[in-house]
């Protein structure tokens, strides 16, 4: 897991909800309520860059006067452990609530495992990131692939509608 112990958060966002348009707590919990939500691509599913934008993002989420609030949010989202990063969804970044992992693990045969890595991004004390990858299945704890063998094709792909 991340550490951002070191940046104070509070110097871009401010501390208080009336500068916040979307908490971390809330950003998780949109996530759990759609199950797979992308990162700021568009898709067959919503992008949490655009839900804290408040609007559509032209271009790069990064020139949007939200940007720091985008960037403290998906952090704390990328740092969750009810959260798998992946690049599920076009190779873009997308975050897979884990409420949706048996599914997902059920119906792996049908995706490239490359886009089931897990994405891991380690912030370094320069400011460098680097960005790590467990491949898949490496990820994926027992009780999940326990729970993921007693569920039907049917019922995992009902999760994915755009998974054909």
């Amino acid at each position: 897991m991340a550490s951002y112990e070191w940046y104070d958060f509070s110097r871009i966002v401010g501390p208080t909800k009336k500068n916040v348009a979307m908490t971390a707590r809330e950003a998780l919990a949109f996530i759990r309520k759609h199950g797979v939500v992308l990162e700021s691509a568009r898709g067959p599913v919503p992008s949490l860059a655009e839900v804290i934008a408040g609007e559509p993002v032209r271009g790069s989420w990064w020139s949007h006067p939200k940007s720091p609030e985008i960037f403290a949010v998906t952090r704390a989202v990328r740092d969750s452990d009810d959260v798998l990063v992946c690049r599920l969804i076009d190779g873009k970044i997308t975050f897979v609530h884990r409420r949706l992992w048996p599914a997902l693990v059920r119906v792996a045969d049908r995706l490239p495992s490359v886009r089931l890595s897990q994405l891991r991004e380690v912030h370094t004390r320069s400011g460098r990131h680097v960005t790590t990858e467990v491949p898949f299945p490496d990820w994926v704890p027992s009780n999940v692939r326990a729970v993921a063998r007693s569920l039907s094709e049917a019922a995992a792909l009902a999760a994915f509608a755009w998974i054909e």
